[in-house]
Parts: C-alpha cells; structure tokens; sequence
C-alpha cells in the first residue's frame, strides 16, 4: 500500500521563511508529529521561492524550491462538486486539478460544495460583504494565511452562498504565497 504524502508551501524571500508556526500547526494536525520545519528549510538564494516541504506519517520526505512568479487571476468559473474532499494538503491534487481543467477560458475556479463557497484551486477566498471581511467556514483547506487572519481577527469565517459572493463588493484570495490578495475587476462565470 502506498504511504499518504502531504506537503507544505512555504514562502521563502531574501532568505527569509515566513509563517513557520502555521505550517507547523498544520504539518502536526495532519500527522500527528511535533515537526519544527526550520530544521529542514535552508532556502538557496535571496530570490522569493516556493518552497514545497513534501512530507508523509513518517516525517519529512524532500524539500525543493523553485522560483515564484504570481498568476494573475481576474476571472472565475463556478464549479459544483459536492463529492470533493481536500481537508489535508495532499500531495496528490488529482481532483483539484480536475476540477481546475473546467475553468474553461477563465483564470481559476471557485469550488462549492452542498451549496457553500468554499476554495479555488490553489487559494481560500474571503469576500467583502456588509462591511465585513468574510471567508468561508467551509473551505476544502484549512490554510495557513486564512489561520492567521481569522487569528488576528481581520477575517469572519461564515457560509458563504453564491448570491453572497455575487453580491460581495470585493474579493481576495489566500495563500502561503500571496498572502491576502485583494483583486481588481474579477468576474465569473457560471
């Protein structure tokens, strides 16, 4: 049988690693072990680099890194999938990648699932909507930038349905590498 691998995305720039505790609490809640993931990250240039830590229920399998160039991302597809599961950050993306094939001649997908919002393909979503900034409760992800905005009490977790996200006056993705992103004239398609 095949070992489960997971992984982390963890941005490194000018040699500098960023949101260490929150990839930590994640690598503990998805394996159970107390990894310090500073014991494994020596990025390799002052460059900002994606660093992938791959890892599985035994501990730390590879660290790599590559250069990171930001997608733009200005529309959307709404996807429907009930079925999708993604609750770790598994190594192996298959059905997000599906999922991500049908954004048609659109940048990215947004993902609900029994009716709620929940992810893109990469990134958790939060919405500004009646003078709040609201992110869903039910993302596929538990990511580590969404953690620590909840944390620091800038984002309300809430269902988000897609009336609300069509009503919502902005909209911004997350994630380890392009922290909170607010986007500039986004549209969707259904």
């Amino acid at each position: 049988m095949e070992t489960i691998k997971y992984f982390e995305t963890i941005k490194c720039d000018d040699f500098e690693i960023f949101n260490l505790e929150y990839h930590n609490k994640r690598v503990t809640n998805t394996i159970g072990l107390n990894l310090n993931l500073q014991e494994y990250i020596y990025p390799i240039s002052n460059e900002l680099l994606r660093c992938k830590v791959i890892y599985d229920k035994e501990g730390i399998v590879d660290v790599l890194y590559f250069p990171y160039k930001k997608r733009e991302i200005k529309s959307f597809k709404i996807i429907f999938d009930d079925q999708i599961e993604y609750s770790k950050k598994y190594f192996d993306r298959t059905q997000l990648d599906e999922l991500f094939s049908k954004r048609e001649n659109c940048d990215e997908v947004i993902i609900l699932k029994n009716g709620i919002v929940t992810d893109t393909s990469i990134a958790n979503i939060a919405i500004f909507y009646e003078n709040s900034w609201i992110t869903s409760k039910n993302c596929l992800l538990k990511g580590t930038t969404k953690a620590r905005f909840i944390e620091e009490k800038k984002l309300i977790e809430k269902d988000i349905t897609l009336e609300m996200l069509k009503n919502a006056s902005k909209l911004a993705l997350m994630n380890a590498m392009i922290d909170f992103d607010e986007i500039k004239d986004y549209s969707f398609k259904l």
